[in-house]
């Protein structure tokens, strides 16, 4: 019998073995490098990326067990140098008296900053320890180069459907550990409900698991029930961790549909984002950037309506104003695209980082003054409005060192084949000028 009942049911349920660990499979399974690693007792430093209830801590437990050695856990939240310190200190002293290796387990390592994460170094070099480190977010951006230098980096899936329904029936199933002993039963519609509440997260699910239980005992009923199960997942949020990893992932999940013109997918990821909480005046603005970014000239009917659509939301806000968003993005997807204007923007920013500050030509200066007229400034320089078709053929508006210069280049869909024949035919004229003279 498991000797302490009075632990959540995630923690008691925690996989010893590697038969036991459920999911990661990727990772898992006899030919990879961390499954030969984990069942032949080869350590090495490793780094966790995964999202929450994905099974790092477990999986740094039964590494631990499976290579007998010392494990000591700190979290990064809790947790300072002088905790660090320590840790180190007791595998020293395992390491002399026992003889036995020690796995330092940092949890939320990316809460360390620098100097805390620097700490580590000279002791994963030494062999005093070896490390492994949890993190739900980016290990690029989160943590340090030299850290990741020293260590492996493994990415934990999301459990997927048939994983949460298996680590449910063994919770269930379990009469030492898990629920077992009370006999409770559940239909196959109810635990489905929980695994979609769950999205992912094991801890999440038997968390909840755990309370439904409790709920049909008090009860008295051997069943939870349809009842049980839509008041405990009921107020469930989806994976949506604001500023962090899956945040901007689905921010470019969205651009990337629109761009590609798929409204269906793109309001897919503005659904999920919505059901997550996002910051609506955040979303809309991306959207109008959207509409610049690519599809720009093509149709610039996109940029009014995405305005549109941010000005709709914040009249209406929640939930109103969010089909205004929707049909933003759906417009969007199905309009023509064009990046022409940003790349245009690029390139022209490119050359004004490397060009410095370029005079602006005599004939472009106003002269209000007279001295500004006395010193040429607006001489020779040619109403358009008074020359054929509004248009002062062969005149240059650049700084002379850039004369010449084409960055807008329309693409052939939409509004932008009207604007490149208009183009074309004013370079004709151009030309045409430049002979003349």
């Amino acid at each position: 019998m498991f000797d302490d009942l009075s632990k959540p049911l995630a923690d008691r349920m925690r996989p010893q073995v590697l038969a036991e660990y459920i999911g990661q499979q990727h990772i898992l399974k006899p030919g990879k490098p961390l499954y030969e690693a984990v069942a032949s007792g080869r350590l090495h430093s490793m780094i966790f990326w995964g999202p929450p209830g994905s099974g790092k801590t477990t999986l740094a437990r039964m590494i631990a067990q499976h290579s007998d050695a010392e494990f000591i856990s700190i979290s990064a939240v809790l947790s300072g140098v002088k905790d660090i310190r320590q840790a180190v200190a007791d595998a020293k002293r395992v390491q002399l008296e026992q003889n036995k290796r020690t796995i330092l387990f940092v949890d939320e390592v990316h809460r360390f900053n620098k100097s805390q994460q620097d700490a580590f170094l000279p002791h994963v070099e030494e062999g005093t320890v070896y490390f492994i480190g949890a993190t739900t977010e980016n290990p690029s951006f989160a943590l340090n180069n030299a850290l990741l230098s020293r260590a492996r980096v493994y990415v934990l899936n999301a459990l997927n459907h048939a994983d949460l329904i298996a680590v449910m029936n063994n919770a269930l199933a379990n009469k030492d550990k898990g629920l077992g002993a009370t006999q409770v039963q559940m239909s196959e519609a109810c635990k489905q409900q929980f695994a979609m509440a769950a999205d992912g997260d094991a801890r999440r699910l038997l968390n909840l698991l755990e309370i439904a239980v409790e709920l049909a005992v008090a009860g008295a009923s051997q069943t939870i029930t349809e009842k049980i199960t839509r008041e405990v997942i009921s107020g469930g949020v989806r994976r949506f961790d604001q500023q962090g990893e899956e945040f901007y992932n689905q921010i470019s999940a969205l651009h990337k549909s629109v761009r590609g013109s798929s409204p269906d997918a793109a309001l897919y990821w503005l659904c999920r984002m919505i059901d997550g909480g996002v910051d609506l005046a955040y979303l809309a603005r991306r959207i109008v950037r959207i509409a610049s970014e690519d599809i720009g000239n093509a149709d610039p009917r996109a940029l009014e309506i995405t305005i549109n659509a941010w000005e709709a939301q914040e009249r209406l806000g929640s939930p109103e104003g969010e089909l205004a968003l929707a049909q933003a993005v759906t417009y969007l997807a199905c309009a023509p695209k064009s990046n022409a204007v940003y790349m245009a923007y690029n390139a022209a920013m490119r050359d004004i980082k490397a060009q410095g500050s370029l005079a602006v030509p005599i004939h472009l200066r106003n002269a209000p003054t007279p001295l500004m007229k006395s010193l040429g400034y607006k001489k020779e320089y040619r109403y358009a409005h008074n020359e054929p078709e509004a248009y002062a053929a062969g005149e240059c508006y650049f700084p002379e060192e850039l004369a010449g210069t084409q960055y807008y280049h329309p693409v052939n869909r939409g509004l932008e084949i009207k604007i490149a024949e208009k183009l074309r035919h004013l370079q004709a004229l151009d030309e045409r000028q430049a002979k003349s003279s």
